[in-house]
């Protein structure tokens, strides 16, 4: 599936679904992109990142994440995409399935704060190219002005 088409498909489901949205996007994200093999969307709750709404073929252990550990935590704590070409190489990855080998997390962020993040999963060496950052960071976005109007 092209970017710009999901960017616009992920616009329709969260003017039209408003309960229920966050959850059909990681849905659609892990259905039309074959790379993405598991989808999380975890919100800030306190330091802790808390797994709202998932996608993939198994559950995480870590639904629950310190903020400031792991990837994830990273990502929460500096506000910044992190991208991890090989999952295996970084120290800071919280394992959580043997086939992950790459993953990318996008904060979600509202006033420069961070609210939440998109991290994705990929059973690829090196999936996350600069479209990938791109997209998901205009998806982010799109979240969280959904995540505030619960």
């Amino acid at each position: 599936m092209k970017y710009d088409e999901a960017e616009k498909i992920i616009r329709h489901i969260l003017t039209e679904k408003k309960e229920k949205g966050v959850q059909e996007i990681v849905d659609f994200l892990y259905t039309h992109f074959s790379h993405y093999t598991w989808v999380g969307i975890y919100l800030v709750k306190g330091n802790m990142l808390h797994l709202d709404s998932w996608s993939g073929k198994q559950a995480t252990e870590h639904t629950k994440i310190p903020i400031g550990q792991g990837v994830c935590g990273s990502a929460a704590q500096t506000g910044t995409t992190e991208v991890v070409d090989d999952v295996h190489a970084d120290k800071r990855y919280l394992a959580c399935f043997i086939s992950t080998r790459s993953e990318i997390v996008v904060p979600i962020k509202h006033n420069n704060i961070v609210i939440g993040e998109i991290d994705i999963d990929s059973d690829t060496p090196q999936a996350f190219t600069k479209q990938d950052v791109s997209f998901l960071e205009k998806i982010a976005d799109m979240l969280q002005k959904h995540i505030r109007n619960l």
